[in-house]
């Protein structure tokens, strides 16, 4: 159960990574472009960095699509992930039933366990005997 939340948290944490780089790739190389009239688009100094790196169109695009068909692909394994954790598809009462069912099982075993434990006890109260036997001749 442990191993599947680790996988899980990885899997959302590598998706929020995928996302601030998508934002970051469309950020630093969109098209710089007016919406109305009023818009200016300043003119950098020679030694000011450029905020924006345009790139042409299809590089662009082709850019934006592999990182949306990476973001698709990540988000698909988060939600098999949750899928695969237990509890998604049974109600309140089959939990409960499983938990009893698990507590038998368990009883089960301790008797088993138990009852090896007695018997172990008493092959080595045997053997303790033959040991001492066997010193005396």
């Amino acid at each position: 159960m442990a191993d599947k939340l680790t996988q899980l948290q990885e899997a959302m944490d590598q998706l929020c990574t995928q996302f601030i780089a998508a934002f970051y790739y469309i950020e630093r190389h969109h098209d710089l472009e007016k919406f109305n009239a009023n818009d200016k688009i300043p003119d950098l100094k020679p030694e000011q960095p450029k905020e924006v790196e345009t790139l042409d169109p299809e590089t662009f695009r082709a850019g934006q699509l592999e990182l949306a068909r990476d973001l698709i692909t990540k988000e698909q394994q988060v939600e098999y992930l949750i899928s695969t954790l237990p509890g998604l598809d049974n109600s309140e009462r089959d939990q409960l039933q499983m938990i009893r069912e698990l507590e038998d099982e368990l009883e089960v075993a301790e008797k088993q366990r138990l009852e090896a434990v007695k018997e172990r006890d008493e092959v080595l109260k045997r053997l303790d005997g033959l040991i001492r036997m066997i010193r005396r001749h």
